[in-house]
């Protein structure tokens, strides 16, 4: 949570409510959705020749990726429910 005064009450001022997020969260960080993307499509079963070569797939993913951008957002934003048939998969094991 932002501590500072002048944050808190610019926040209040513009009618933002800051919610607090414990000090970690992997699943609301979209940051680390985008690396994991990143390494599935770049490096998974896959050693790149050379870091030049990693260098140059790294900036095709994220040339491709950015020409997307509402595909980028519907596949990091967080989700807050499952839907119903996924949740029963990843509940019955």
């Amino acid at each position: 949570m932002y501590r500072a005064r002048l944050a808190q009450d610019k926040a209040k001022e513009l009618g933002i409510e800051i919610i607090p997020l414990p000090g970690y969260s992997l699943d609301l960080n979209p940051t680390e959705g985008l690396w994991k993307w990143m390494r599935e499509e770049v490096t998974y079963a896959y050693c790149q020749p050379s870091l030049e070569a990693l260098h140059a797939a790294c900036r095709e993913f994220l040339a491709r990726v950015n020409q997307a951008p509402l595909t980028m957002v519907e596949r990091l934003w967080p989700r807050w429910e499952l839907d119903p048939d996924e949740e029963k998969l990843r509940v019955s094991a």
